[in-house]
């Protein structure tokens, strides 16, 4: 059966003093979908959900709710509730309270708020936490009662920016598969905003990647990871090889001083492509049996893999293997066609180096720098 759009963008753009944040995004979202709008920080994710919600007006284009324009449309007229990072409980009020807010602003006799907060609280996994007041909460509680909030009202839709943010890895991990179960068992769309690209690809129906105001790519998390359409969705989602390529004929791709069997065809003759190898697909063996040779310069043990740093004629590649090799080792790499992904040139090409800076330092660097901006 074939799902109905539920909310669709067409030629929406939005500028703030003067600079534009989103620039002719047409987009459509179905029924009972679970979409993440995922990209960097500043990209245009959050304005998008707030011009969905109605907390802002686009400057260009129409946005349609059920086939029906919403652009005037004030936010409490909409069939759209919002969850936000910081969850924005009532203090005063209990958990019961909290969650039955919305209905007591419908005046709904008690004996229906009672049985609907009832069942809200076993959805979200609290119940027996009635009469708790919202303060003493853990982080994790204090989202599911945000949640139920939310849902309490029976939304058409869904809206979560960035709701996990705040709490630590163990807990959003299990409020990832927590949200999912919710999201199946309401059948209500969800519309989430993160720039945490495993929460987007063990989450979703649809991953939309979001760039400097303008949708890259919109697709399945499997169609992303392994079919990104240029060097920064390459580079956004999962680790990635970026290379420099010709492709010289058709199932021939030329990178790194070898000329590699390939999958992808339809490019001219000597076209300059960009080529990425997940650090996964590449196999560590003899010298005399690799495609390319080169030596490690760095190994870091995982606990499943060992992520190993390799020198090939001056570009630093990244590879993951189970068999540990030392640094300074001399080793070869094998290849597989269909391990090879080639790319048309982009704008964002040559922007991704190699993983000569690459280090577990400068990763929590920039994801300090990153929580300090937002």
């Amino acid at each position: 059966m074939k799902q109905e759009k539920v909310i669709q963008l067409q030629n929406i753009s939005k500028s703030f003093d003067g600079e534009k944040i989103l620039n002719n995004i047409n987009l459509y979202i179905r029924d009972k979908e679970f979409i993440t709008l995922l990209g960097p920080s500043g990209c245009g994710k959050t304005t998008m959900l707030r011009l969905i919600a109605g907390f802002e007006t686009p400057d260009e284009g129409t946005i349609l709710f059920e086939g029906k324009p919403i652009n005037d449309v004030p936010p409490y007229q909409r069939s759209v509730n919002t969850v936000f990072q910081k969850y924005a409980l009532f203090p005063h009020l209990n958990v019961f309270e909290n969650i039955a807010f919305g209905l007591r602003l419908k005046k709904l006799p008690e004996e229906q708020i009672r049985k609907q907060v009832k069942d809200m609280l076993a959805l979200v996994n609290l119940k027996g936490f009635e009469r708790r007041n919202v303060e003493r909460l853990s982080g994790g509680q204090q989202q599911r009662v945000a949640i139920a909030r939310a849902l309490i009202n029976h939304p058409k839709v869904l809206l979560l920016d960035e709701p996990l943010a705040a709490l630590d890895l163990k807990l959003r991990k299990d409020m990832q598969v927590e949200l999912k179960n919710m999201q199946k068992r309401t059948g209500i769309t969800f519309i989430y905003v993160t720039h945490d690209q495993e929460e987007a690809l063990s989450m979703s129906d649809t991953v939309m990647v979001i760039a400097e105001g303008e949708i890259q790519q919109i697709g399945t998390p499997t169609d992303i990871y392994n079919e990104p359409v240029n060097a920064f969705v390459a580079d956004f989602i999962g680790e990635s090889n970026i290379l420099d390529g010709v492709m010289t004929a058709d199932y021939k791709a030329t990178f790194s001083g070898h000329t590699f069997d390939c999958v992808d065809s339809g490019f001219e003759k000597n076209e300059k492509v960009d080529i990425v190898v997940r650090p996964e697909d590449v196999d560590v063996v003899p010298c005399e049996r690799g495609m390319l040779v080169g030596d490690v310069t760095g190994v870091t043990f995982k606990g499943v893999h060992y992520e190993i740093i390799v020198d090939i004629r001056g570009f630093k590649w990244m590879i993951q293997s189970t068999d540990y090799v030392a640094p300074g080792d001399h080793i070869g790499l094998s290849i597989d066609p269909d391990a090879i992904h080639v790319m048309k040139k982009s704008r964002f090409s040559n922007m991704f180096g190699d993983y000569s800076s690459f280090s577990d330092e400068l990763e929590k660097l920039s994801d300090l720098s990153e929580e300090e901006n937002e």
